[in-house]
């Protein structure tokens, strides 16, 4: 657990709301920070959760431990800040991972099913060949393949697997959620069943275009209406927090959603058609801007919601693409070939060469996501020659990441035929000066890594302040 004390900061034009908030919850951790008017941290606090591996594949998250470390870490942050001081808070989250509980005790009927979940295979193939199109069918509606990575599909297992949820969820006494919607019915003490757009459209039960829950997808689950939640736009007047729930934010409004990538992206400004960010951490995730036009790919890429800024206005559209070893595969090369002992060391490894000693790797160590989705695929380092030294092994797998972003990009380009002008790049990876170099040089492209490294709690904390009209304009 971590925490930071306030500091001063430019002063907002308004009276006595000062700060805006972003709580930040992830995979691994959970996070509250208070940004000044002019974007400085005024303070923050962090603090792990548990990851729960009943068996090979399966990762489930106890939701009252995040419940908890939510409330410890508002707490911290807000030490020596009153309540009147913050104009609103903006929640960004894991997407997907899945939360089911009951509505009268509040407590959860299953842990959360997490995003990277492996257990819902067989269900994803099941629905996936019940119609025309196969794992495709859905992509009209949804812009996504029915895949395990989806919130539909761990609705489904919980049902089938534990016993009166089904029907408790026809009665709307079983309530779903993800992470988001979790938390803001806890802050509200009860009072707010909410999600955004961003993140509805992560569930395979949201129609993109109508921006509503659609018969033809809950049918396609078996998910009954009664048990989802009210769809909101990501930047508005969403929920007010209780006291009686958590006096440190009594009265606050909650202004903002946006799943992390979303918010990422907002965090970096990609406010414009064509505009686009990646984020390198253990894998790497990149989305453009297509603006009011939802882009159908052809090459194996997302279409998703970015965000809806204010109700009844239109949402703005992203192509998404993953990669799934980035920074993952330093930490193979440190651990499994022992050829560092940290990742700090490979910028210099790799610009003791004068070049990759023609070495590739491609780390398929479970197959290539997009655009290629072959599962079949493996990993391997070409062109190996006696030449060939450990740092031309370390600089072979930093370059790995940036040919994988290009791949995605080049694909995103073919779908939206909008050319790139700038890559907009965070995560942990981006420390790493020779990456961001050799990511600029493959795409041909200047690549801008930001001065605030916290880009997705600002981007919530951007959704935030905007929704109450703390900034007046998102630019």
């Amino acid at each position: 657990q971590s925490s930071s004390r306030p500091s001063s900061s430019t002063m907002p034009p308004s009276t006595k709301a000062r700060y805006v908030g972003a709580l930040d919850q992830g995979t691994s951790s959970t996070r509250f920070m208070i940004f000044g008017y002019d974007g400085t941290v005024i303070a923050k606090a962090q603090r792990e959760h548990r990851q729960i591996y009943p068996k090979a594949g399966w990762v489930e998250h106890d939701p009252l431990e995040i419940w908890e470390s939510t409330c410890i870490v508002i707490a911290d942050a807000m030490k020596g800040i009153s309540p009147e001081e913050i104009a609103s808070i903006g929640i960004t989250n894991q997407r997907e991972t899945t939360v089911v509980w009951d509505k009268r005790t509040g407590k959860p009927l299953h842990n959360a099913i997490v995003w990277n979940c492996t257990r819902t295979d067989e269900i994803a193939e099941r629905v996936a060949t019940d119609g025309l199109g196969g794992k495709d069918r859905l992509r009209r509606l949804t812009g996504l393949p029915i895949v395990p990575y989806f919130s539909a599909t761990k609705i489904l297992w919980i049902f089938e697997h534990v016993p009166g949820v089904r029907e408790s969820a026809a009665e709307g006494n079983a309530l779903f959620g993800t992470i988001d919607t979790w938390l803001i019915w806890n802050l509200t003490a009860r009072q707010r069943h909410v999600t955004d757009v961003s993140n509805g459209c992560r569930t395979l039960l949201m129609n993109i275009h109508t921006l509503k829950w659609d018969d033809r997808l809950l049918s396609a689950f078996e998910v009954p209406r009664a048990m989802l939640p009210e769809i909101v736009p990501s930047s508005a007047h969403i929920a007010t927090c209780a006291e009686s729930a958590i006096p440190a934010l009594a009265g606050v409004i909650i202004g903002g959603i946006l799943g992390d990538q979303q918010a990422a992206t907002f965090g970096q400004v990609c406010f414009a058609r064509g505009q686009a960010k990646s984020t390198y951490g253990t894998g790497a995730f990149i989305m453009m801007n297509t603006g009011g036009r939802a882009v159908p790919s052809k090459t194996g890429l997302l279409t998703t919601i970015g965000w809806q800024l204010g109700q009844g206005t239109k949402p703005v559209y992203c192509l998404e693409g993953g990669v799934a070893y980035a920074g993952s595969l330093i930490q193979w090369v440190r651990d499994n070939l022992g050829m560092i002992k940290d990742a700090s060391e490979t910028e210099a490894m790799a610009t003791s060469v004068e070049d990759n000693g023609d070495l590739y790797f491609v780390p398929a160590f479970a197959g290539l996501f997009a655009p290629y989705w072959r599962s079949d695929a493996r990993g391997c380092m070409c062109g190996m020659t006696a030449f060939n030294k450990r740092e031309h092994v370390v600089r072979a797998a930093i370059e790995s990441s940036a040919y994988q972003v290009k791949d995605i990009l080049d694909a995103m380009a073919r779908d939206s035929r909008v050319s790139l002008q700038t890559l907009r790049c965070d995560g942990g990876m981006t420390a790493n000066g020779f990456l961001m170099q050799f990511q600029a040089d493959v795409l041909d492209t200047p690549v801008e890594v930001p001065t605030v490294a916290e880009t997705t709690a600002m981007g919530a904390a951007f959704a935030a302040g905007g929704g109450v009209g703390f900034f007046k304009n998102p630019e």
